[in-house]
């Protein structure tokens, strides 16, 4: 716990690259703030009883898009916490306006040698499964940072930081946010 109250006035959006740490930082950030931690992946595989992959290959990604944009919206509707996204939902336009509008999008900005170091010995990542999943990783990389760079705050990832560094320098980005983050000390 940290060693002041703060409290959460907008949902923090976690965007960014697979292996970024959305998920772990989130809930990180979560116990922190003593807020829910919310992660819109695992509510559409709870809806679908499939998982991600599975919804890849049965339904398509333009499907598994549009149900991620329902369930985002409902999920920054419904309650005030930490909501980590799929790597690829800020990419569209209405998502990236979407989350503005009703949270604050945070970019959790790895290079691509920290990235690759954390989904190369992976199999969960339907989009990396391909004969060259490095060679993926970079083009859906240099295709995606455009949009990351849009997110309303950007938090660099170091290689030498542990989860809990990492959910400490977002901390102290939405700090100088006083639309996101009250210090009631």
């Amino acid at each position: 716990m940290s060693e002041y109250s703060p409290k959460l006035k907008k949902t923090v959006v976690l965007v960014g690259m697979m292996g970024c740490g959305k998920t772990a930082v989130g809930r990180a950030l979560s116990e922190k703030l003593s807020v829910p931690f919310l992660d819109s992946d695992h509510e559409i595989e709870s809806a679908a009883a499939m998982s991600i992959a599975e919804i890849f290959e049965r339904d398509g990604e333009d499907f598994f898009r549009a149900r991620e944009t329902e369930v985002i919206r409902r999920l920054l509707d419904n309650e005030t916490g930490i909501l980590s996204t799929g790597g690829g939902a800020f990419m569209f336009p209405n998502n990236r306006e979407m989350i503005s509008k009703l949270g604050v999008s945070v970019w959790l900005d790895a290079d691509l040698n920290l990235l690759w170091s954390r989904v190369k010995h992976k199999d969960t990542r339907p989009l990396l499964r391909t004969p060259d999943p490095r060679k993926t990783l970079s083009e859906l990389y240099e295709k995606r940072v455009p949009s990351y760079a849009l997110a309303d705050l950007s938090v660099k990832a170091q290689p030498e930081y542990a989860i809990g560094d990492m959910a400490e320098a977002v901390l102290k980005k939405l700090r100088t946010r006083p639309d996101v983050l009250e210090d009631l000390s």
